[in-house]
């Protein structure tokens, strides 16, 4: 199974994240590499992760018709509002 890690551009969704994965590509006559990115819907099955996360996803069975991914891990939570106020008033 494919495991990709990317972050999480919307969560409107019941159940349901979309996530970007961005990957390099090298160009083929300049020989330069470029970012390229693609979204991927994924099963959530809490609702618990919000936009800005960065997770790892995993390849499954299809659960609709164009979700074929979950949500495995959390790597990274991006941080509140109110936890940047705090920081801000103990500087």
């Amino acid at each position: 199974m494919r495991k990709l890690q990317g972050v999480i551009t919307a969560n409107k969704m019941k159940k349901t994240v979309v996530v970007r994965v961005d990957s390099l590509a090298k160009h083929a006559k300049y020989l330069k590499y470029y970012r390229v990115s693609k979204k991927f819907k994924a099963h959530d099955e809490t609702n618990e992760y919000q936009v800005g996360d960065v997770v790892i996803i995993q390849e499954t069975r299809p659960l609709s018709k164009e979700k074929r991914w979950k949500v495995v891990s959390l790597v990274r939570r991006l941080p509140t509002v109110e936890e940047n106020a705090e920081e801000m008033t103990n500087l």
